[in-house]
């Protein structure tokens, strides 16, 4: 994509030529020569979700309180170890717990809510905890999203890429012209978008051939004006 270029250029004018200018010619009368170049740079930077929630669920029915706590305790535990094991530390996962009575048995259900950054690691703990627990454990489908420091990241690469846009090309005009491009006077950010293909994204199943599955994307745009001065070709070389 070639971004639009906008480039304004002021020059000194006589007092004589102010006076009998054209009057559909408008012309500034400066007391000094203005030396200086300013340009727009656009530019879209794009990246995948960095983070997937993943939810591990297991229950268990047994005709007593006790009995039913303790089954859902080892499977916990061992659920607990396995995503310790592939790098999830403790305060990456949450569990919830719910008791019922269903005729003469208690039933337990625990859910464990994880959240991987390393989505390789998510699929090998999906992996083994559906070949150790077999049927006691239910594996879901991964939620991907991105996290607020990827975002940031994100907003602040196109920021920069665009600055970057717009000195290469001042520095092309400022060649064309026979000029040598001095400093920067001004950046300013005139415009930023940001969206998502998509604001919620599920995978497929751990098992899957093409796992991860295509991973939802986030956009940034930035516009941004920058001037720069023309260096002085009065200044004798040291």
């Amino acid at each position: 994509m070639n971004p639009p270029v906008r480039v304004f250029a002021a020059l000194p004018a006589a007092e004589s030529d102010c006076r009998n200018r054209p009057q559909d010619l408008e012309v500034t009368c400066l007391n000094k020569p203005v030396r200086e170049i300013q340009v727009t740079g656009v530019a879209e930077v794009s990246c995948p979700a960095d983070r997937a929630w993943l939810v591990v669920s297991v229950t268990s029915t047994k005709e007593s309180i006790n009995e039913v706590t303790n089954s859902i305790s080892r499977r916990l535990e061992y659920i607990f170890q396995t995503i310790r094991q592939h790098g999830v530390s403790e305060e990456h996962r949450t569990v919830r717990r719910t008791l019922c009575r269903d005729a003469e048995a208690y039933v337990m259900e625990a859910e464990i809510l994880v959240t991987f950054s390393e989505f390789k690691k998510m699929e090998q703990t999906c992996c083994v905890l559906l070949e150790k627990l077999d049927k006691s454990v239910q594996v879901g489908t991964p939620r991907f999203f991105h996290s607020a420091a990827c975002l940031s990241e994100l907003r602040v690469r196109a920021t920069v890429s665009a600055v970057e846009n717009a000195q290469q090309k001042a520095s092309k005009i400022a060649q064309l012209l026979g000029e040598s491009l001095g400093a920067s006077l001004l950046v300013r950010e005139e415009e930023t978008k940001e969206w998502r293909n998509e604001e919620e994204a599920t995978g497929g199943e751990c098992n899957s051939m093409h796992f991860p599955p295509l991973l939802p994307t986030a956009t940034a745009t930035s516009q941004v004006s920058v001037s720069f001065s023309f260096r002085d070709k009065s200044k004798k070389k040291l």
